[in-house]
């Protein structure tokens, strides 16, 4: 049995939100010219927030697969034991779905996929 398989959605999300950050300030750090320091966390805010992961998901959905759309609705349908501070529940449940859905992702190996799925998490926003 792999580790994915044996982590909850929750756990899933635990490190595919690290995973997601560390991407996207790679990402702000090699595409956003002249930023100051102070300005890098900002920008990255952009990108790794709760509306926009549930935006990137919703536009990610028609395109993934049956074991994709699994680990997305069991991470939806989990129980959450704290609540958003700035987001409604339905905002936060897709948005850790996102999470959980790229921890899979870099749990499972799949680098090609994840690249995709990361690639495209920031240019749609």
């Amino acid at each position: 049995m792999e580790i994915y398989e044996k982590l909850s959605p929750l756990a899933l999300a635990f490190i595919g939100d690290a995973i997601h950050t560390a991407y996207v300030r790679q990402y702000v750090l090699t595409h956003e010219d002249g930023l100051k320091l102070s300005n890098y966390h900002n920008e990255a805010k952009k990108f790794c927030n709760a509306k926009t992961q549930k935006e990137v998901l919703k536009k990610l959905q028609e395109n993934l697969t049956e074991k994709e759309k699994e680990i997305v609705r069991r991470a939806r349908n989990s129980k959450y034991k704290h609540k958003a501070k700035n987001f409604d529940e339905e905002e936060y449940k897709k948005a850790t779905s996102f999470e959980a859905l790229v921890g899979y992702l870099f749990l499972s190996n799949q680098q090609e996929r994840l690249k995709e799925i990361l690639d495209f998490s920031v240019k749609i926003s």
